[in-house]
């Protein structure tokens, strides 16, 4: 008779619904663990912003069996134009004109496909956060809270990863307050789905309005309404927050006239759905795992948008780790060791990256408009490849997730 306490399932609560979370989740389970995952929101997100997948991304969800899935909604002829507030343009360069073949997709086509490849027996439960964690050698007890019935229970779990986002709760109630770890970069951005194409432009244009300090980016796709991302510096960050998102926004690209297509992008922000607004952070800290709870995605090292590496960087974190549970079972302090290791000098040469890839985003001032303006300018240049090249997102540290 087989011995039920050498076959049971070791368990993994997986805080957090979003990109990384799942994929954790994912990877776990087809690895043996038995996956819970708890999400503070009281239902799955529809909405989604532009996503790029570059190669990291790409191989990893292959390897997870959602790269299909996922698809592909950047489809030819697709042109990006630099335009200003009365709607002249010039050619321009966007994600599409990148090397490597980047994927561009929405948020939610990578959790829609991660979410529908999770077997029927990983339990999901919404409206729930965990209220305190206590660990020991042998496991992680977790008080989690039922927001809907206000209901709190304690559980126990081999494992528990915080997959929670840049504010993460699990972070805070392992390691320490959100001020120990949150860099801020004097940043705002805001981004919904359009609810229609910008007049007077075809549904396959990009744009980009760069003006000092402010920026609009136009992301067009395949059979899908075009999403807009606002970018803005700030001095008092505290005080975006302080009034409707729409008229933080508006203000930051005040007092001048906003023109046809500015005008257009604040009417439909305004009128989203679900729309994201928030400041620009990175996460730094010295070490991502204590005992049995571990960080990952954001909640971790928090990329920034500008950086176009978050969501292949959630996957590919996700993937790895469960490649070292496998190499290591019996060792669960040495897989988080060597997990942590290897994917550290990768995510930290990617914030390095996303200080510069901000600055094509939204320059910071007038001088770095200038130069921005010469690097497009050149883009479209004799150079163009050469420049593109050493522009694309990762493009020195793709991270080899095989060699794991």
């Amino acid at each position: 008779m087989t011995n039920s306490a050498t076959t049971r399932r070791p368990r993994v609560l997986v805080v957090g619904l979003g990109i990384s979370g799942i994929a954790t989740a994912l990877r776990l389970h087809r690895l043996g663990w038995q996956p819970v995952i708890i999400e503070r929101a009281p239902g799955r997100r529809r909405g989604g912003y532009a996503v790029a997948l570059f190669g990291t991304g790409v191989a990893s969800a292959s390897r997870l069996g959602v790269l299909e899935a996922v698809g592909n909604r950047l489809g030819p002829p697709v042109q990006t134009f630099e335009i200003d507030r009365s709607g002249r343009k010039r050619k321009g360069m966007g994600l599409p004109d990148l090397p490597g073949g980047p994927r561009l997709v929405l948020r939610g086509d990578v959790e829609n496909a991660l979410y529908s490849a999770l077997p029927a027996d990983v339990e999901v439960r919404f409206a729930t956060s965990p209220v305190a964690i206590a660990q020991d050698e042998r496991g992680v007890d977790v008080t989690m809270l039922d927001a809907a019935t206000g209901a709190t229970a304690t559980e126990r779990f081999d494992l528990v990863v915080g997959a929670d986002g840049m504010r993460s709760t699990v972070r805070r109630l392992v390691f320490g307050p959100h001020e120990q770890f949150l860099r801020p970069m004097n940043y705002m951005i805001g981004a919904c789905v359009l609810q229609r194409p910008i007049e007077g432009h075809r549904t396959s244009d990009g744009l980009v309005l760069a003006e000092a300090g402010r920026s609009a980016w136009v992301f067009p796709f395949v059979n899908h309404n075009p999403t807009v991302l606002f970018s803005y510096r700030v001095d008092d960050v505290a005080g975006q927050f302080r009034r409707p998102a729409i008229d933080s926004v508006r203000a930051a690209f005040a007092p001048e006239p906003a023109g046809p297509v500015l005008r257009q992008l604040f009417d439909d922000y305004a009128a989203a759905d679900e729309r994201l607004f928030d400041s620009v952070n990175q996460v730094r800290m010295d070490r991502w795992h204590e005992g049995r709870v571990v960080l990952l995605g954001d909640a971790a090292w928090c990329l920034t948008l500008y950086s176009g590496m978050g969501a292949s960087t959630g996957m590919a974190g996700a993937e790895l780790l469960g490649n070292l549970l496998a190499q290591h079972p019996h060792d669960l302090p040495r897989a988080l060791s060597e997990w942590e290791a290897k994917l550290r000098p990768f995510t930290a040469s990617l914030q390095q990256t996303a200080a510069t890839m901000r600055q094509l985003f939204t320059p910071a001032g007038e001088l770095q408009r200038i130069i921005r303006a010469t690097i497009i300018r050149l883009s479209n240049s004799p150079v163009a490849p050469v420049l593109r090249r050493l522009l694309r997102p990762g493009a020195l540290t793709e991270l080899d997730i095989v060699a794991a």
